[in-house]
């Protein structure tokens, strides 16, 4: 398998991404869904194994939390956890300590969270609702 990807691809993949973030920043979450979605399937075959995957599945799955599809938001977190640098990356375990929780999934949740808080303290949860952190400290000592 090559190293990178080809220029044209990924500058595709790039543009498509930034475009992403540009309509979820607006608000428009179905249509930035639309260009993460686009950019995946740039990707070549067992994608999972492209840096660019980590980074599309994970926005991906923030647009997918943030208009509360959860189950798409969770399959999207395990798939970017499989993907380079996924596993252990505090932000993924963070967000698929928030989408357990809402699924109520709480034991999974608090493994998640707990993980999120070893990698990236306490300010990793500063930007969300205090609710996942008021959860956390429910089941260990932060």
């Amino acid at each position: 398998m090559p190293t990178q990807l080809p220029d044209e691809i990924h500058n595709q993949i790039v543009l498509l991404s930034k475009q992403g973030d540009d309509l979820a920043q607006k608000g428009d979450l179905e249509a930035a869904k639309e260009r993460y979605i686009a950019a995946l399937r740039l990707l070549p075959e067992d994608h999972i194994q492209w840096n660019a995957a980590t980074w599309l599945y994970v926005a991906l799955g923030d647009a997918h939390f943030r208009t509360g599809a959860f189950d798409k938001a969770h399959k999207c977190f395990i798939n970017a956890i499989q993907c380079p640098d996924g596993l252990g990356n505090p932000y993924i375990h963070l967000r698929l300590g928030q989408v357990n929780f809402e699924s109520k999934n709480l034991g999974r949740a608090a493994d998640e969270l707990a993980r999120a808080y070893m990698g990236g303290g306490m300010e990793i949860f500063m930007e969300d609702d205090p609710k996942y952190l008021e959860f956390l400290e429910t089941r260990i000592t932060v």
